[in-house]
Parts: structure tokens; sequence; C-alpha cells
């Protein structure tokens, strides 16, 4: 063998097979990066739903947000186009929670009635903190107008209400009057396609199983 020979075998031809494997790193870079993100996000939604409860939205400033969640306000525009954005997605959470608190509620009940019965008080006890008050009753239709409003509302609650009042109804332990409450009678349309506003509009006939 030349001493050409060798002089090569000391050298590493390796290319592809020398460069360090970042792949990995980058994957936790990338990671790291959307836990921050999660991070920022949640820190100004909870930022909101301290001070929209407590000084309401028409007292609450960006610039007080940014500085409750402790970041920039250039941070607050990059997840929220604006201070209403944010304001929506509070209240979102706020109505989850009032949902759930009537789930958990409801579970404790013996039939489909006591369920509807529980499941209601719980929603009217979540409402009547001053807090959920500010931003679901007296600041929701107001700043979000009212069409918007119902949206939500009825994205959330609608078909919960009509689940637990169709078990009801199944159970033998409410009625539903249909004619003359509808709006035209000819065109009677079955439970699960009733306006939102019937009970209100018709009220309720509920009788006991025994």
């Amino acid at each position: 063998m030349s001493s050409l020979d060798d002089a090569r075998k000391g050298i590493s031809t390796c290319y592809t097979d020398c460069v360090p494997d970042r792949s990995g790193r980058e994957e936790d870079r990338q990671s790291l990066r959307a836990e921050q993100v999660r991070q920022t996000r949640a820190a100004l939604v909870a930022a909101g739903r301290r001070l929209f409860g407590q000084d309401g939205f028409a007292g609450t400033s960006v610039e007080d947000l940014a500085r409750e969640a402790r970041v920039t306000t250039g941070a607050l525009y990059h997840h929220f186009p604006n201070k209403t954005a944010l304001f929506e997605t509070v209240l979102e959470g706020v109505h989850a929670e009032l949902l759930k608190a009537s789930h958990r509620a409801a579970a404790g009940a013996s039939d489909e009635l006591e369920a509807l019965s529980l499941g209601f008080e719980a929603f009217l006890d979540g409402v009547l903190e001053p807090h959920v008050q500010q931003i679901l009753v007296t600041d929701g239709p107001a700043v979000l107008g009212l069409a918007r409003f119902t949206e939500l509302d009825e994205r959330y609650a609608f078909a919960e209400i009509v689940a637990a009042l169709q078990a009801a109804t199944a159970a033998g332990s409410l009625s539903v009057p249909s004619a003359p409450c509808w709006p035209d009678s000819r065109k009677a349309s079955p439970p699960e396609q009733l306006p939102h506003r019937l009970p209100t509009r018709c009220g309720l006939v509920v009788r006991s199983g025994g």
C-alpha cells in the first residue's frame, strides 16, 4: 500500500454521517415554543377573567390586561386582534364553567326532572356570583351585541337544555304543550326543532310521575 493510501486512512471522508442530528433539538424547540404560546394565551385569558369580572369591560384597558398577564401589549395583540376578542374568549370560558357545574349538580339526581331542577339551580347560583354577573349578564350582550351573545349562548347551552327536556319528557315527568303556543300550529315542529324561546313563551307543564 502506498504512502498516499496510508495518509487517506487518517482522513475522515464521512459527510452526512458525521453531521450532528439536530432533528430532536428542533422538535424540542418547537415544543417549547408551543408551550410558551399556550402559557401566554392562558395568562391573558386569566387576566381578562379577573379584570373583566372585577372592573367590567369598559373599566379595563389593554394596558391593564397586559400588565396583569405580565406580557407586552404586542403579545396580547399577537393572540387576540382586540380587547373584544379576548372578552369573548373569557365569556365562553365562564359559560363553560357554569355548564360543568350544572352537569355535576344534575349527576346526583334521582330522576330526569330532578336533574333539570338541580342543573338549573346550579347554573343560576353561579350567575349570582358578582364577577360572573359582570361578564355574562351585564357586559356580554352589550359588548358582543345581542345576536352574537345569543349565538354563543345557544352554541353551548341550547343542545344541553333540549336533551334534558327530551329525557324528562320521555320519562313521562314533563309535558310541553303543542298548539296553540306554536307560532303556526299548522306547521308544528318536532321537539328537537322547537324555537329556543318556546319554554318562556308557552311555559312548561310539569306533572309528577306518581
